[in-house]
């Protein structure tokens, strides 16, 4: 690899000495591949258009053949053939045939002059009578790569995954264009998207455990994020009726295919509205944006068709458990009672389970979770799982939740917020007490949050939604690294350095 590094060096070094820098200051293409090969695609086999053209982009293939070459050159929209003839480049300046085909290499980005012309075998291209080099490469492009079948790599070296893989390119916009399409339908709607601290003096918002910084001038320790919650209610607080941001979360877990410790989400808070207001805007939200993303709302997800037409299944977890176990957890009195029965039906019972409510929902993430396919909104959880949800209205021991399961994997979660000071101070005691006593992932208490719920809080509904697992979804990719540009590895060990220490 050294050894080809500085065949190229050597080559950058000629292109200086001939006064053909090998890195330009700019270059200003007059259009784009797609657009002319949309455009002359009425030009018939072997004839010429006279018409200058000036294209830009990184050479992928490249073919001599004596007097004439056929170099590969794409942009981000896509490739059009170069046309190089020896005649008519010496023409214009002696050496320059043998200059491009001896110094352009596979993967230097180029600049290049000429008109229209579709080879006999029916290739569009441009007629080179002007080249410049752009950017000299002195790394090797991968050799077809066959979809970089080095996975590890594609996540390390995603330049060269997106360099080669057409599937990871459409991967990428698609999640820009599912980013953009939620903060457009949300804007029309008169949504507001104000930024709320990274940083914060208390991690809030969800369970969940937090990385710890320390500022130094404050001498204070912080933690990064790991929900914007607690800080969009108290700009509702304030007097936004409507409010939402879109950005990264931090949460210092595990990792696997649908968890990266960090990620994207998008909370949206309305005033006046409850858990089930939110279900309507998440199911009008999402189908509309995969309309926009995928130009429709059946999609094909890893074998599986799925259907994201509204309006989408509603279920209780109560009944959901039900049906998949025969448990009917509502008749239990006690948490020896449920624990007695889940382990006659083959469930495991879990110590930190230590109440109804807690073995209720780890019935549902052992039989129920990876079964729901098709959008489901499972409703009304216990209250233990959910200090910041409202009590429910008419089931005791209840909250007014929802999340909302696709392929077998959360992809939202919403309340009917609780804004009943004095009963959010108990519930987050509780979580502090659950904190104290070793669960890293529990809740403290934000005293500056409790005391804006004093201020008072109009009746509102919330939605939170993990953008990543979204556009995972949209774009048929098995992990969420997938679909994260540049998501989080373990240093490569160096030659010198031994890969088991550390």
């Amino acid at each position: 690899m050294s050894e080809l590094r500085d065949t190229r060096l050597e080559k950058a070094n000629t292109l200086e000495q001939l006064g053909q820098g090998p890195y330009a200051l700019t270059f200003e293409p007059s259009h784009r591949m797609a657009e002319l090969q949309a455009d002359h695609a009425d030009l018939p086999n072997g004839e010429e258009r006279e018409l200058s053209v000036a294209v830009a982009g990184r050479v992928m293939t490249r073919r001599v053949m004596g007097k004439l070459a056929f170099f590969t050159l794409a942009d981000e929209t896509g490739t059009i053939q170069l046309f190089l003839e020896k005649a008519g480049l010496e023409a214009q300046q002696e050496g320059w045939f043998k200059q491009i085909t001896s110094l352009v290499d596979a993967g230097d980005w180029l600049g290049v002059s000429g008109t229209l012309r579709r080879t006999d075998r029916g290739e569009l291209s441009v007629k080179v009578s002007d080249w410049r080099m752009l950017s000299k490469s002195l790394q090797p492009l991968p050799d077809k790569w066959h979809g970089l079948a080095d996975v590890e790599k594609r996540y390390r070296q995603r330049y060269l995954d997106l360099i080669v893989s057409p599937q990871s390119r459409e991967t990428f916009r698609r999640r820009a264009l599912l980013v953009s399409g939620i903060r457009r339908w949300l804007d029309e709607r008169q949504f507001l998207e104000i930024e709320t601290p990274v940083l914060q003096s208390e991690a809030g918002g969800a369970d969940a455990r937090p990385f710890i910084t320390h500022h130094n001038t404050l001498d204070l320790p912080l933690y990064l994020r790991i929900a914007t919650e607690l800080h969009l209610k108290r700009l509702v607080v304030g007097g936004f009726e409507r409010v939402y941001e879109l950005g990264r979360i931090f949460r210092n877990e595990g990792m696997s295919t649908r968890h990266n410790p960090e990620f994207t989400s998008v909370e949206v808070y309305q005033a006046y509205s409850d858990y089930i207001g939110m279900m309507e805007l998440t199911e009008a939200m999402i189908a509309d944006v995969c309309q926009q993303v995928c130009g429709g709302t059946r999609i094909h997800y890893q074998g599986t068709d799925i259907d994201l037409t509204p309006p989408w299944r509603r279920a209780t977890m109560h009944e959901l458990v039900e049906e998949a176990t025969g448990l009917n957890f509502e008749a239990f009195t006690s948490r020896e009672q449920a624990a007695a029965a889940m382990e006659a039906a083959g469930l495991e019972v879990p110590g930190a389970a230590d109440s109804v409510g807690r073995l209720l929902n780890e019935a549902f993430e052992q039989r129920v979770e990876a079964s729901l396919i098709q959008p489901t909104f499972v409703t009304d959880y216990p209250i233990e799982i959910s200090p910041l949800a409202r009590k429910h209205r008419s089931k005791p021991g209840l909250v007014e939740r929802f999340e909302l399961f696709i392929v077998g994997r959360e992809t939202a979660n919403a309340f009917s917020e609780l804004i009943d000071p004095v009963d959010q101070r108990q519930r987050l005691e509780a979580q502090q007490a659950r904190k104290a006593a070793g669960d890293l992932e529990a809740q403290g208490l934000d005293e500056d949050f409790v005391h804006a719920l004093e201020v008072g809080m109009p009746p509102t509904g919330g939605l939170g939604i993990g953008i990543d697992r979204l556009v995972m979804l949209l774009t048929d990719s098995p992990s969420i690294r997938d679909v994260i540009a540049f998501p989080l590895m373990r240093p490569e060990s160096r030659p010198d350095e031994d890969p088991s220490v550390g």
